[in-house]
């Protein structure tokens, strides 16, 4: 059978089964190679707050979090674009 990507969609090399994840919008389990990863640094306080305790030399700490999507839900909210027919096999 013809393969669409070299990768077959996947990151996980030759090394079986892997993890499954939960997707942070739509709740589906997608194997956690498979999964698109976005990392985001939230502040834990107010940015009017940080930006005078920043001015005063304070320490402002941030915490990230990390969530998975599906490739459906990475491509609507354009974490990853549809690539033409040539070039899904090759980057």
């Amino acid at each position: 059978m013809t393969k669409k990507r070299k990768s077959r969609g996947r990151s996980k090399g030759g090394k079986g089964r892997s993890d499954l994840v939960q997707c942070s919008n739509c709740g589906t389990l997608v194997p956690k190679d498979k999964a698109k990863k976005l990392t985001t640094r939230v502040g834990l306080v107010e940015p009017m707050l940080a930006r005078e305790l920043r001015a005063q030399g304070a320490y402002i700490a941030t915490s990230r979090t990390l969530k998975h999507y599906c490739v459906s839900c990475a491509v609507h909210f354009g974490l990853v674009k549809v690539r033409a027919k040539d070039e899904r096999r090759f980057r």
